[in-house]
């Protein structure tokens, strides 16, 4: 990860943050991306001359064209987009109202289309590039909501997310851009504290490994699909989900 230069966005907590933390430890160049502004600031060095934070809406086209732009004048070019941003409901179909189900459409799907769209116009220009993704194992089991749990919302915007990532990866490709996809399983990380301990106990049976993921390991699957040793991946799902569904 020596100097390559990477957007991660959903800096400011759990995946996203512990994305960021590998990524400069490993002496990547680093621009943090999340709305969470203030919060972003707390959680990373404030003194790290590899990293550059921007706050702001990832559903917001300008604010994505501007996080690509800081970076290139920050870092003089952009190698690699990782997005873990997202937005959580939890609300089952029928409490589920308009305005909450755009809201999470508009994060999940418009806002990951336009910062890949973003970042791949300076990719194309140098002819490479790769770009990571994130869904939710919840779009393999068609998970209903409540207690914590995504709902139809939050589970339509992921399996949109899919489609998108397939779309872009055959049209990124012939220009040497990659864009691949994580599917993450259950992750210790705040979209779950709201579940009981019950439900965690529960849910944990379905792993054959007994536990959730820690968020540096679903963290290391976006490392992974950014370096060389993916270099001939594109449009692909990584599924890593403890074996809690095999896929």
């Amino acid at each position: 990860m020596t100097d390559q230069r990477v957007i991660v966005t959903g800096a400011a907590s759990g995946i996203g943050l512990a994305c960021t933390k590998l990524l400069l430890d490993q002496g990547a160049r680093v621009t943090a991306f999340d709305i969470q502004g203030e919060l972003m600031a707390e959680n990373l060095p404030a003194d790290e001359a590899n990293l550059h934070l921007v706050g702001g809406d990832v559903s917001d086209p300008t604010v994505c064209e501007q996080v690509v732009a800081e970076t290139i004048t920050q870092f003089g070019g952009l190698d690699a987009l990782i997005h873990w941003g997202a937005a959580h409901s939890s609300a089952r179909w029928d409490e589920l109202g308009a305005d909450e189900c755009n809201h999470i459409m508009a994060v999940n799907v418009t806002g990951t289309f336009l910062i890949a769209q973003a970042a791949a116009k300076p990719m194309i220009e140098q002819g490479k590039g790769a770009i990571v993704l994130c869904t939710s194992t919840s779009v393999l089991y068609g998970v209903t909501g409540g207690q914590g749990q995504g709902g139809p919302a939050y589970v339509a915007s992921k399996g949109a997310v899919i489609a998108l990532t397939r779309s872009l990866a055959r049209a990124l490709g012939p220009d040497g851009v990659r864009v691949n996809v994580v599917s993450p399983g259950i992750t210790e990380t705040a979209m779950i504290e709201e579940y009981s301990e019950e439900q965690r106990d529960n849910m944990k049976q379905r792993f054959p490994l007994g536990r959730f993921a820690k968020a540096e390991e679903i963290a290391e699957a976006g490392l992974f699909l950014i370096s060389d040793k993916a270099s001939f991946m594109t449009g692909e799902t990584m599924h890593v989900n403890g074996g809690s569904n095999f896929g």
